[in-house]
């Protein structure tokens, strides 16, 4: 492999990890701002409120989310087995 190919590679795994990361954290996100906006307007100042709801909401998402994971690491195995196969 040359240079350009090695570089081509890293690429591509850090667009999957952020692809990859992505559905969870802009899950997480949202249910952060969403449970700080509520405490916000409800001037409920409870630290640990916010917990038990992001852990559902992150769960849920990796389940719903898991098969599309699944697909693209399975994708991009083919692709790095083709070219371990190819050299």
């Amino acid at each position: 492999m040359n240079g350009a190919e090695v570089l081509d590679l890293g690429r591509d795994a850090l667009w999957l990890t952020i692809q990859l990361c992505a559905p969870v954290l802009i899950v997480g996100l949202v249910v952060g701002v969403v449970i700080g906006l509520m405490q916000a307007l409800t001037q409920i100042q409870e630290a640990t409120l916010i917990y038990a709801p992001k852990i559902i909401a992150i769960f849920v998402a990796l389940v719903l989310f898991l098969p599309l994971m699944g697909a693209l690491l399975g994708g991009f195995m083919q692709t790095i087995a083709a070219r371990i196969s190819g050299m």
